[in-house]
Parts: C-alpha cells; structure tokens; sequence
C-alpha cells in the first residue's frame, strides 16, 4: 500500500474510533507508521482527510454493491468483502452519529444510488420492488441498513459478538438475508394496511377527534 492509502486507512480507524473532533494528526501517523509531516504532505487538514475517507467509504460501498449479485454465492468474495467492508461500516457508523455535514452526504448519496439501483433494469434474480414510492422506498432502505451500523453496540451486546468482526458481521448479514428471503406479511395483510392508509390520505375514514385527544372531554 502506498502511504496515502496506510494514512487514510489508520484515519478510518481514528475516525471511528474518536470521532472527528477526537482523532488527532499524531494518532494517525503513528497508526500509519509515518511522520506528522507526511500525512500533512498528502492532507492538508483534518478536514481534507475527513473528506477523502467519506470519498473511499462511499466509493467501497458503490464497488462492492456492484459485485455483490454477481458475488453472491462465491466465499472468495465475500472474504474480500469482509476485508474491505469492515472498517468502512465502523468509520460510517460514527459519522453518522457525529452528524455533519459530511455524513448527511454519505447518507444523501446513499439514498441516490439505491433509488438509482431500482429505477434501472436489476440484475438477474432480483425483484422489482412493489412500491409506488421508490425514493421512500430506497431511504427506508438505507436507513434499516446504515441503523444497524448506528446501534452496533447493542446489536453487539445482544448477539454476544461483536458486530464489526468477522464471527459477528456474518450471524448479523445471515439474518439481513433472510428477512430480505422472508415475506413476513401475507400479500392480504399488506394489501389491507395499503387500503387503510389510502383512506386516511383521502380523510374519508369516520375518525371523529384528533389522534390524542379524547372524545369525551368536548362531550363534558
């Protein structure tokens, strides 16, 4: 790896680990194996750092997202998807806490790529998404997916393996993949609870009083 790349991938870890405000540029070096100077040679500030690591997250997600049909069934790839993913998912799951402006990108840009996935023709053996709302459709998505970055913790503490290790990601990504196999509501079920949101969008449901308001307290 060049020095650019050990320097960005010991901030990834800093990052996540301390935050933005937290990580320093001496913590980096000595995470990297290089000088101060270097990673001010290659990275002018701490925001510039910032930026290219929010650059090659979202590029990662992009390339794997790619090969990920093709990959599916193939533990070559999903080896080299743990390898690389990984520290991505840490350094997202706590931009994303820290809530800048930056991280609102990554989490736009997500969004964006997603609705782009399901407008275009899919790939053999995945299915069109039944919504008419493809942009809510594709936020929901993202925020299921990147929520469980977020609560990595308690996830952690209730599996009893960390989530960002290899043992932990992969019990995490087996239940991800069967809900996603499973159709937990039955297409009667689902069609009866699209009716009843259509019917309160059009008011004409016979609710008589403001939800949290009491009937009876007009009545008295």
């Amino acid at each position: 790896m060049t020095a650019r790349a050990r320097i960005r991938d010991a901030a990834l870890e800093m990052f996540a680990e301390h935050g933005m405000r937290g990580a320093t540029f001496r913590g980096i070096a000595e995470a990297a194996g290089v000088s101060v100077g270097l990673v001010q040679h290659h990275f002018g500030s701490k925001q510039e750092l910032r930026e290219a690591c929010d650059a090659y997250a979202l590029d990662t997600i992009h390339r794997l997202s790619a090969e990920k049909i093709d990959g599916i069934g193939d533990p070559g790839f999903l080896a080299k998807a743990m390898r690389i993913d990984l520290p991505v998912r840490r350094y997202l799951a706590r931009a994303l806490v820290d809530g800048s402006p930056a991280a609102a990108r990554v989490f736009d840009d997500l969004v964006d790529t997603t609705e782009r996935y399901f407008v275009e023709p899919l790939p053999p053996g995945v299915n069109a998404p039944a919504t008419a709302d493809v942009h809510a459709y594709s936020a929901a998505l993202v925020a299921m997916s990147i929520g469980m970055e977020v609560l990595h913790e308690h996830l952690s503490r209730a599996l009893g393996v960390d989530t960002f290790t290899p043992e932990g990601s992969l019990r995490l990504r087996r239940a991800l993949f069967e809900i996603f196999d499973d159709r937990l509501l039955s297409p009667e079920l689902a069609a009866r609870a699209r009716a009843a949101m259509r019917e309160y969008e059009s008011g004409n449901f016979g609710r008589t009083a403001p939800i949290g308001e009491d009937p009876g307290e007009k009545a008295g």
